[in-house]
């Protein structure tokens, strides 16, 4: 398993992904189409809940 380099996201990145999954895009789109991880956009998605 290769390590990705650490990348720094904008919170109007963040929020803008997690806009796209709250209306309906499926995570693993976002995943592949942003080259995000699966955990990140998680986290993302938990931070916007609370």
């Amino acid at each position: 398993m290769t390590k990705r380099a650490h990348r720094v996201y904008t919170d109007e990145f963040k929020e803008q992904v997690v806009q796209l999954y709250l209306n309906g895009k499926p995570r693993i789109d976002i995943v592949r189409e942003y080259d995000l991880t699966p955990s990140a956009l998680g986290r993302w998605i938990n931070q916007s809940r609370t």
